[in-house]
């Protein structure tokens, strides 16, 4: 039989590409295990799907700042390379697929100890500091980004990030419904991740008087951030996370305000979304790198988030709702931006036979 072994947390980012390979990987006949941490989010979102065997290891965040925990986390990892090399040993997997996050480099080292190829995937443009690390022991390193794949050299294989397949399954009249819509109004939604983008709530909410007058406003504003004076607003409705209502949300938004992590930018590329892109700046820049490559190709417009202001982001909208069609055109030109089979293909490519 087939087994194969998954790793990747600390972020529903290093986790729902995970998510999307696990059904065509089950339908391919795959026995699957999962890698992950005793209390991190990998384990909340993978341990319930039907079909996985999870497995939980110690492990020690990496950080590029002064903390006292550097001093004892490097101990956690090393715990979880042992742990991770006799889970491996014992499993004897075909592959080990590593999606990154600081889970994944105790379970890579354990796969490279016991001989089982190692395949990994890197979102954003540049690589982060545990794929950094790992790349050593891996076969290939799938990238979302062109500009990763050349920085990668050899081991780099641009194949786009796997998407679960229900953000295809989207209706745009149950999106209406599920607002409150009518449709006579174009639709910006803004979506800012699984923890909302509290900067971008603010200024958004100031601008509700000038935007529901040409716009009806969907607001996925993360979780904890509902503001109940907004609740009965005409031509606005806030939702603080959408799971199996998301792609509905999708289906009926004409244009998307969003931040630019790569999962998030995989997905509006796939569905064809226009979109006003507005990074968040943290660490080592990475939202930027990515919504200015989008940029560069002609396939977003991006508003950095010290310009934007009650009197700039609904100008910023409306810009993006006159270039909907050149934008949409050049998204529909696109190759397949779901990278699900790509990434199969790669997995399949370095199996052990």
């Amino acid at each position: 039989m087939k087994r194969i072994v998954l790793t990747g947390g600390g972020t529903a980012g290093h986790v729902s590409p995970n998510q999307a390979l696990i059904p065509p990987l089950l339908e391919e006949g795959w026995e699957i295990h999962y890698i992950g941490t005793k209390a991190g989010i990998e384990r909340t979102l993978i341990e319930p799907m039907q079909g996985v065997t999870y497995h939980a290891v110690s492990s020690g965040k990496l950080r590029r700042y002064f903390d006292l925990k550097n001093f004892t986390d490097p101990f956690r990892v090393l715990a979880g390379m042992a742990q991770s090399f006799r889970l491996i040993h014992r499993l004897k997997p075909s592959v080990v697929f590593s999606k990154g996050g600081f889970v994944s480099v105790p379970v890579v080292v354990g796969a490279a100890l016991c001989c089982v190829p190692v395949v990994m995937h890197e979102s954003d443009i540049t690589p982060g500091l545990a794929n950094k690390l790992c790349k050593p022991f891996a076969r290939a390193v799938c990238t979302t980004f062109p500009e990763c794949a050349k920085l990668l050299g050899k081991k780099g294989v641009q194949t786009g990030t796997p998407l679960r397949a229900q953000i295809f399954s989207g209706d745009r009249a149950r999106g209406l419904a599920l607002a409150g819509f009518d449709g006579s109004k174009p639709v910006l939604m803004m979506i800012g991740g699984s923890l909302g983008a509290q900067t971008v709530n603010v200024t958004l909410r100031a601008c509700l008087p000038v935007l529901t007058k040409k716009y009806d406003v969907l607001h996925v504003c993360g979780k904890g951030n509902l503001d109940a004076a907004l609740q009965n607003t005409p031509g606005y409705r806030q939702f603080e996370y959408l799971q199996a209502e998301l792609p509905d949300a999708f289906a009926c938004a004409d244009i998307v305000l969003s931040r630019a992590g790569s999962n998030s930018l995989s997905e509006l590329m796939a569905l064809r979304k226009p979109a006003l892109l507005i990074p968040y700046h943290s660490g080592r820049g990475d939202q930027v790198l990515n919504a200015n490559s989008l940029k560069a190709r002609g396939l977003a417009h991006v508003m950095l988030q010290a310009d934007m202001n009650e009197t700039s982001l609904p100008a910023a909208i409306d810009a993006l709702w006159e270039d909907r069609a050149l934008l949409s055109q050049r998204l529909s030109a696109l190759d397949d931006a779901d990278g699900t089979q790509a990434v199969l293909a790669q997995i399949h490519a370095h199996m052990k036979r």
